[in-house]
């Protein structure tokens, strides 16, 4: 019998294991299972594991995120910062710097807010588990306002919404949006409450119509910077997902990535979905996808080794640190975690695409957990197909999360402790080019020499940062017109060596004073011709001297 997989419409003739991602899941354990020595003692084992794994992630973020100095600032500050008062300029005091950073990184996370309206706006637009009026897909969305018959389908899906946030039988995602209005203040068991929560919900869909014209409007000029002026959303769907793991597999094509190669992982920004600008789907919990894609992609293409690799969320929200921090938990009790995975399989794809993405998402999960009964798409949404994973609580305990603005902050980990792959995808188009080009020194802060960035966005490269751009891969995904997507691939330069070179492009050696290599060193100038032609490994192993003299201490596994 084939895995389980429903379409609009279509139950699932199996228990369905969603309900496992709540903080209060696993409560209706079997008694009789939990008595048995064997399952005690294999629950003692694996729980003695993950708490390894705890101790030993505790000890390697030792250092909690902190602000970027001013000298690592300074290259962008004196090439972006003069002539706007926004920003510090070149000659600002350290003392400055830091208060400006700190305004800013609350400005920032301020953002959240507005993109948590733009959650419940695509709640308003989408959602099939309260209404069954017509969704306002984008091409209504341009039309409200202008339209009496959209305007009649926003005010039904309002009044819709209205009733089941108040309703006290609310799936995961209605309970988080009612408290969501609550605190702004809107109170949903009166009249005036509720017709002040309706104005305020097509207020929003007004606000969103306008915005989503700017961004069409911007995204001509630079669609990499379109959502700079927008609140920061937490959405997200499976797409990224699936470029990260077509990117990966060219990497190690062309030889870019070895083998068990990578150790150490950080996710920018990996969303916590519910209903997001594209489909908004509402029939699952809040989950979060990308981490455990990434893992998956990792583990089947033989780059990382389940038993070692560690990988890190850094995300300014609140809400999705603590849902992985609570899946974490679970965990260690033994509890797995369930995605949904819900596709649009009626749009208007390529065949090349959809062979290829169909076949990725058939595979998710296989090398992390297992095929379970998913929850089916309600016949209110037309077109899309979905299945579900139960993943192993030993993977999710690789998942450390982080609260860590990627634009002003930075992880000062050890040399051996640097990532290997960072991934941000949907992240930086919501910053412009000055928050990018800090972003991007702050990346390679944290990633070893030869380590690699991907996004599908391309970042603001006027002030080098010790990352170049070496692959861009382009994801045609319908016909005309054409939407495609593309993957940039960011390498982290060998900066740490270059120090070394003075302007004559010379080396420091170290030498003993007999003129071998050991233990008493001395100093010794070598010309070099061309060193990035040479490149320094080379010029080590050729017997001049021994590579982790200069070389940061790498990974002995890699």
């Amino acid at each position: 019998m084939g895995e389980p997989i429903s379409k609009s419409g279509c139950a699932i003739g199996q228990d369905s294991e969603y309900g496992e991602n709540s903080l209060e899941a696993g409560t209706s354990f079997d008694h009789r299972r939990r008595l048995n020595p064997r399952n005690l003692l294999l629950l003692f084992l694996a729980t003695l594991i993950l708490l390894s794994a705890s101790v030993y992630a505790a000890v390697l973020l030792t250092q909690t995120p902190e602000f970027m100095s001013l000298e690592s600032a300074k290259p962008v500050l004196q090439k972006m910062g003069a002539g706007d008062s926004a920003r510090p300029g070149p000659g600002v005091s350290s003392k400055d710097w830091q208060a400006w950073l700190q305004k800013n990184d609350a400005e920032i996370r301020q953002r959240l807010e507005a993109g948590e309206e733009d959650t419940l706006t695509n709640l308003l637009r989408f959602g099939v588990t309260f209404t069954k009026e017509y969704r306002i897909d984008d091409e209504y969305l341009v039309r409200y306002g202008q339209s009496s018959l959209v305007n009649s389908f926003a005010e039904k899906r309002a009044n819709d919404l209205i009733k089941a946030l108040a309703a006290p039988n609310g799936n995961q995602g209605l309970i988080e949006m009612r408290a969501f209005v609550e605190k702004k203040g809107f109170s949903l068991n009166s009249p005036a409450g509720r017709k002040q929560l309706k104005a305020y919900l097509l207020a929003n869909l007004a606000r969103m119509r306008k915005e989503y014209l700017q961004a069409q409007e911007q995204a001509k000029l630079n669609r990499d910077q379109m959502f700079q002026n927008r609140g920061i959303s937490l959405d997200t769907n499976l797409w990224p997902d699936y470029d990260v793991d077509e990117q990966l597999k060219r990497m190690l094509d062309k030889g870019m990535l070895k083998p068990g190669s990578i150790r150490r992982v950080a996710v920018v920004g990996p969303g916590l979905d519910f209903a997001n600008k594209q489909a908004g789907l509402d029939f699952y919990p809040p989950q979060t996808v990308q981490p455990f894609a990434v893992l998956d992609s990792l583990f089947r293409l033989g780059l990382a080794n389940p038993e070692n690799v560690e990988l890190y969320t850094l995300d300014i929200s609140s809400r999705v640190n603590l849902h992985i921090e609570a899946a974490r938990k679970n965990a260690a009790l033994g509890r797995p975690y369930t995605v949904q995975l819900p596709w649009y399989a009626d749009g208007r794809w390529t065949d090349e695409f959809r062979g290829k993405f169909v076949q990725y998402w058939r595979s998710l999960g296989a090398k992390i957990g297992e095929p379970v009964a998913p929850i089916p798409v309600p016949e209110a949404a037309p077109g899309f197909e979905t299945r579900a994973v139960k993943i192993r609580p030993a993977v999710v305990h690789r998942v450390t999360p982080v609260d860590m603005n990627i634009v002003f902050q930075r992880l000062n980990l050890p040399p051996g402790d640097r990532f290997d792959l960072i991934i941000g995808t949907n992240i930086f188009l919501y910053y412009g080019g000055f928050e990018q080009s800090l972003a991007r020194v702050n990346v390679a802060a944290m990633l070893k020499p030869g380590g690699y960035l991907l996004s599908n966005d391309k970042l603001q490269d006027t002030v080098r940062s010790g990352l170049e751009q070496v692959m861009v891969t382009e994801i045609p995904m319908t016909g005309p017109p054409v939407i495609a997507d593309k993957i940039y691939c960011y390498r982290r330069t060998q900066q740490d060596l270059r120090r070394l070179l003075d302007h004559n492009h010379r080396v420091l050696l170290r030498r003993s004073a007999d003129g071998n290599n050991g233990e008493h060193v001395g100093l010794n100038f070598v010309p070099l011709l061309n060193d990035q032609a040479l490149g320094f490994e080379k010029f080590a192993n050729a017997g001049r001297v021994p590579a982790h003299n200069f070389f940061e201490d790498r990974d002995k596994n890699r």
